[in-house]
């Protein structure tokens, strides 16, 4: 999985490892994703391999797959965790902070994807009654525009379409793909809004681990293309 070192993606870790799950992890940053990697393998119930990958450059998007396959042979369950963001006006948005975020949010899973889906089908084929999973972590703005957020937002809704690709292409192989978009979590990435929400009014990292995680427990039968996860309140479809 990617973007296991911190916030949501180190959540989801947490929680495949103490359900038995042997784990590839990546993030860019080494020191941070072997610190991750320390704390996992104090708590899970399979292996731990720290794979560091810098998801804007392709070869170390690859370079991922092929050390998960030739380590485990098998993917039962491909989770997207990596990504990048940036508030700004959409007049006001640079051409590179839009590059660096459809690089990080939608190449690189499309490549993941892309390079994964064999090992997928070949796993789901193997676990008939199982099936494989890939889940993507969107945003509760690929679904609906947030001010400031177009770019990031535009993301979003990119990885929520691969996610239904993946069902329309690969899910009668029992591969199927979910994209939970969830408004603002209380991580590290949504510090900036912590003037405008507090963080006690935002959704726990808890939750989107307990929803990824019920999301492999799905029969390949059962195709979820996307969850919607909000914040309680009058506005249920903002961030």
């Amino acid at each position: 999985m990617t973007g296991a070192s911190r916030g949501i993606g180190r959540g989801i870790a947490r929680r495949l490892g103490e359900a038995g799950y042997d784990l590839t992890i990546s993030a860019r940053e080494g020191t941070r994703l072997q610190q991750a990697a320390e704390e996992l393998s104090d708590i899970a119930g399979g292996s731990v391999h720290p794979v560091v990958a810098d998801m804007t450059a392709e070869k170390d998007v690859s370079r991922l797959v092929r050390a998960h396959d030739e380590r485990h042979g098998r993917l039962d369950v491909l989770v997207l965790g990596a990504g990048v963001g940036f508030s700004a006006p959409l007049a006001q948005t640079s051409k590179r902070r839009y590059d660096l975020q459809f690089d990080v949010n939608v190449r690189a899973a499309f490549v993941l994807v892309q390079e994964a889906l064999p090992l997928l089908r070949k796993t789901a084929a193997g676990r008939p009654e199982h099936g494989a999973k890939v889940i993507a972590l969107a945003s509760i703005t690929g679904l609906f525009a947030e001010p400031d957020l177009a770019v990031y937002g535009a993301t979003k809704a990119a990885l929520i379409s691969l996610c239904q690709s993946v069902n329309a292409e690969a899910s009668d192989d029992g591969v199927s793909a979910t994209a939970i978009c969830p408004g603002y979590v209380d991580t590290d990435m949504t510090a900036w809004m912590r003037d405008r929400i507090e963080p006690r009014r935002m959704i726990r990292v808890d939750d989107i681990a307990e929803m990824a995680l019920a999301v492999t427990r799905l029969s390949p039968y059962a195709v979820v293309p996307d969850i919607m996860v909000t914040r309680p309140g009058r506005q249920l479809g903002r961030a």
